[in-house]
């Protein structure tokens, strides 16, 4: 093999171990990337996170309803919002709740994912407190009332696609979190520090 094909096969070896690089990257990327996406786009009903309401208030109302749902790996969590459904004011904060109770004889460690509908809402669902920024940790027979404080953007109202919006479905379902045994042994052995201390 001359010089000439030796260069060449080096420079196509190196070119295909950066593509290969390259994908790898992009396939650890696209995960926050696609989040980021829907956040900024409210893309598939993602809602927003905001600090604070808005000035505004406008007179025109929206029904907001509340769903709850659990995956079939959170088996003994009981879920359910303490409402079914409120009239908001676009740029009204409203303050709701969801109410979680462990059920079985193991502490059980959810977290929440959610969406809104109609997808189009997303982008002007904003929450400014929410359960499902965490984890949550219930102890077995726990329960908890865990709040909601959300706002449906005034600008909502500017927008000629939304013109037929008269109800908004905020849905959540639990899914037990990937860590949720360490979490709750932790929680569990600092919470009986004497028997951690009688083990030693």
């Amino acid at each position: 093999m001359d010089t000439h094909t030796e260069r060449r096969n080096r420079k196509t070896l190196v070119g295909l171990l950066v593509l290969v690089a390259g994908m790898v990257g992009l396939a650890y990327a696209s995960v926050p990337l696609y989040a980021l996406f829907c956040q900024v786009t409210g893309y598939g009903g993602t809602t927003q996170r905001a600090e604070s309401a808005p000035g505004t208030v406008l007179e025109r109302e929206i029904t907001v309803q509340f769903n709850a749902d659990v995956n079939n790996g959170l088996a003994g969590w009981s879920f359910r919002p303490n409402q079914r459904q409120v009239k908001v004011k676009l740029g009204e904060t409203v303050l709701v709740s969801y109410r979680a109770e462990n059920r079985s004889k193991e502490p059980l460690v959810g977290t929440a994912v959610f969406n809104v509908t109609p997808e189009k809402t997303g982008m002007y669902f904003s929450k400014i407190e929410c359960f499902c920024f965490t984890e949550q940790l219930l102890q077995p027979g726990e329960a908890i009332d865990m709040p909601v404080a959300f706002f449906v953007d005034p600008a909502l109202a500017e927008n000629p696609n939304t013109e037929d919006v008269r109800t908004i479905t905020l849905s959540y379902t639990f899914f037990r979190a990937k860590d949720g045994a360490a979490s709750a042994t932790k929680e569990r052995t600092a919470a009986r520090p004497g028997d951690a201390a009688a083990a030693n």
